[in-house]
């Protein structure tokens, strides 16, 4: 797939996870211009606020999970990626359980490990418990997501692009992540599998060869 034509697949992406935020504040705004009553610019007021606040986090997030968060640099702090993590969930249904104790981390282990907790994360369709975890053997990284609820749902078009079996005709803006992740891995000389899913679990196991010398213990 042409890098220009991705790249489209993640902004719509990107734009379909912030358009009900922005939208948000944006309607806010406007009953604002109107409204008189104390109560009731209160409400808009809170609305604002917290439509500011989800916009905030979700840019900060796409920001390490798809764009070139740190410039040229080789490392990125592994403190932030958990922070934008945490703050990406934060009013949602889904508690993060983050056991990583790297302290920096290639652009290339940071980009799978943020896009596949954040598939794991949309796949507990009525919340649940996200773990994360990491260990190291020599130059390669195996990341292990867990995700635990009432009701896990993974849509194939997605695994498929996690797995890197999904035909590139295939793939939508909703499967991007997933296939970033794949792509990632597998400029690496690493993989990503589902290792268990049903119903109420799912494991899914990524593989990252580091680079030479790189940091991160």
């Amino acid at each position: 797939m042409a890098n220009i034509d991705f790249a489209a697949l993640l902004c719509s992406r990107l734009c379909h996870d912030l358009v009900s935020p922005v939208g948000a504040i944006n309607n806010g705004l406007e009953v604002l211009q109107d409204e008189q009553e104390a109560s009731m610019r209160e409400a808009v007021l809170d609305l604002i606020e917290k439509s500011t606040h989800q916009t905030s986090n979700k840019l900060q997030f796409f920001r390490l999970a798809f764009g070139a968060a740190g410039g040229f640099s080789a490392q990125l702090d592994v403190r932030e990626c958990e922070k934008a993590m945490r703050s990406f969930l934060s009013g949602s249904r889904v508690e993060l359980d983050w056991q990583i104790d790297l302290t920096s981390a290639p652009k290339s282990l940071v980009k799978i490990l943020m896009n596949v907790g954040l598939i794991v994360s949309e796949s507990l369709i009525r919340g649940g418990k996200l773990r994360i975890s990491t260990q190291r053997s020599g130059d390669e990284v195996t990341v292990l997501v867990v995700g635990e609820g009432q009701r896990v749902i993974l849509q194939k078009p997605v695994r498929d692009a996690m797995e890197g079996v999904l035909a590139e005709e295939d793939l939508d803006p909703r499967a991007a992540p997933a296939f970033l992740a794949h792509s990632v891995a597998q400029e690496t000389g690493g993989k990503i599998v589902v290792e268990a899913l049903g119903e109420t679990n799912i494991v899914v196991k990524a593989t990252c060869v580091l680079p030479a010398k790189s940091g991160g213990e």
